[in-house]
């Protein structure tokens, strides 16, 4: 466990120094957030149908969509663990007397974190200093919060584990361009990212309740603005922890069948 804390600390550390990247990335995500703004605002306008989440819930959700993005995308990638695997360095990992699933786990854990760590807070402050209705805002109670924080770190234990089966899926491939696009594309359009999921159809939505995306931003996004109850964020956080015991042990397995049939030239 030492040796994990160690390396999530080194690399965690390592990912704080990226600060002028960090600007060029709030920047990126002000633009994309206002872009966001603006449609949905013009979608909302057009209409006089009552909706299942308010203009300013929505907002909310936009504004924490932008400030956490490299918590919930999962085309975010590690180019170190994939040149790893492509090129046959992993030899060194292998020489490490400690469990590589775990070890990896650690290493991207801490490079979202820092990201994050980077860009949520100048997003928030001046997001908060923005006009009415377009401002970020606090939750409507500090249950809320609490729910929020508890069920945004379960998504991002959730968001790796899934992250995980991508890197694994690059021993059959060797390559990580398909398992990165296809996941991606599924990953953002079933998170909600693309379309809120209040405002997909109802058969659409039964299906994104049934896949563990949304669980990673759309479930923590929606109880810090209010949309979703007490009740059922207490339930999520349950199906949550069952998503993350699954697919932790669904990759630990595909870990060590992927390593049975690793071949590593002279050596």
């Amino acid at each position: 466990m030492k040796a994990y804390y160690s390396l999530f600390k080194m690399r965690l550390l390592k990912g704080l120094q990226y600060r002028v990247a960090a600007l060029a990335g709030v920047c990126t995500q002000f633009f994309w957030g206002f872009m966001f703004i603006m449609i949905f605002e013009a979608f909302y306008n057009s209409t006089t149908a009552s909706q299942p989440i308010s203009l300013r819930e929505l907002i909310q959700v936009l504004w924490l969509q932008q400030s956490f993005l490299v918590f919930i995308m999962l085309w975010y990638r590690d180019t170190e663990l994939i040149n790893l695997i492509t090129s046959g360095n992993i030899a060194y990992e292998l020489c490490r007397p400690a469990d590589l699933y775990n070890l990896w786990y650690a290493k991207l854990i801490a490079q979202r974190l820092s990201g994050a760590a980077l860009r949520c807070f100048p997003i928030i402050i001046v997001a908060s200093l923005l006009p009415y209705p377009y401002n970020f805002s606090l939750p409507p109670s500090f249950t809320s919060f609490i729910l929020f924080l508890i069920t945004l770190t379960l998504g991002l234990i959730l968001i790796v584990a899934i992250s995980m089966l991508i890197y694994i899926s690059i021993f059959y491939t060797m390559s990580p361009t398909g398992s990165l696009l296809i996941m991606g594309t599924f990953g953002e359009f079933f998170s909600g990212l693309i379309i809120p999921v209040p405002l997909m159809p109802d058969g659409l939505k039964r299906l994104v309740y049934l896949l563990p995306f949304r669980y990673s931003s759309d479930l923590p996004f929606r109880i810090y603005a209010g949309n979703i109850g007490i009740k059922e964020a207490v339930l999520s956080i349950g199906v949550q922890i069952l998503w993350i015991i699954l697919l932790i042990t669904l990759g630990k397995l595909w870990m060590k069948k992927a390593l049975r049939r690793v071949i590593i030239q002279g050596g």
